[in-house]
């Protein structure tokens, strides 16, 4: 079994991102140690009992451990005021919604695909292709999804099994990183909106990030993707089933088959509506 040292770069970086979408977003310690392995004794003085009716001394509490992205964990994020009844409206009220991401001269990238479809695709954030083209999905990630939808008779572009696809985020966080949770806390009014307006029978949560956002938990792809969940936004219930991003896929094919198996769940609820 080869160590860690005989990882190359891009190896490193994609077992990293493995775990992070596993769910491994904490650092507990700054180096690796034996977590079966009973705790050394403290040296440490046992603090002296307070006097009767005298309140003890307060201890040092250490701070909070940070999440994905070194933020710490977002607190409740006032909701923007949104006034948008449409589609073209909320697009126009966007480009100015308060968002640590919405930075001056930042590229909006609102939707794509067909806005009556009952289906939406909610990824994360854009990358720097779908920057220059305006459009969500575009790059060698969106192509696959391309294919993907494919395989399960979808089609962004057919406007009769067209779906509709968004993100997160319109904006592309610096250097192509994923959103942070703060950030993806400022962003989620914005997306609440706009599944309020298009009103989805079914949301496909491409990615860790929007499917925790969106879900409102910690629990990593890992856990959420596969299982279909319920989620209540301005008095309307809409069902989510988050899976794999793309862009993971390309780093770790062999989950492609989990993929597939989320897909097929998904045409499968599909097929029901129909038939109703």
């Amino acid at each position: 079994m080869t160590g860690p040292a005989s990882l190359t770069p891009q190896q490193a970086a994609a077992t990293l991102a493995w775990l992070v979408d596993a769910g491994a977003d904490a650092l507990i310690a700054d180096r690796p140690g034996n977590w079966l392995q009973a705790p050394a004794p403290s040296l440490s003085p046992r603090p002296e009992k307070p006097a009767p009716g005298e309140r003890p001394a307060p201890q040092d509490q250490p701070p909070p451990l940070p999440l994905q992205g070194g933020s710490p964990a977002p607190q409740n994020a006032p909701a923007a005021p949104l006034s948008a009844r449409t589609l073209d409206e909320l697009a126009t009220e966007a480009r100015g919604f308060a968002s640590s991401l919405n930075a001056p001269n930042s590229a909006f990238v609102f939707a794509d695909g067909n806005p009556r479809s009952k289906v939406m695709i909610v990824g994360e954030a854009p990358g720097q292709q779908e920057e220059r083209e305006g459009k969500p999905f575009v790059g060698p990630a969106g192509q696959l999804l391309d294919r993907m939808l494919a395989a399960i008779g979808l089609d962004r572009t057919d406007e009769e099994n067209g779906v509709y696809i968004t993100n997160l985020s319109p904006w592309r966080p610096p250097r192509n990183r994923t959103p942070s949770p703060q950030e993806a806390a400022e962003c989620l009014p914005l997306l609440h909106r706009h599944i309020a307006i298009h009103r989805p029978r079914l949301i496909l949560c491409v990615g860790g990030t929007s499917a925790k956002a969106l879900l409102a938990t910690d629990a990593g792809i890992m856990r959420l993707r596969g299982r279909w969940a319920d989620v209540e936004i301005e008095g309307e219930r809409y069902r989510v089933m988050p899976t794999f991003h793309p862009a993971y896929l390309l780093r770790q094919p062999e989950q492609k088959r989990l993929a597939w198996i989320d897909l097929l769940a998904f045409q499968s609820a599909l097929r029901s509506l129909d038939q109703r």
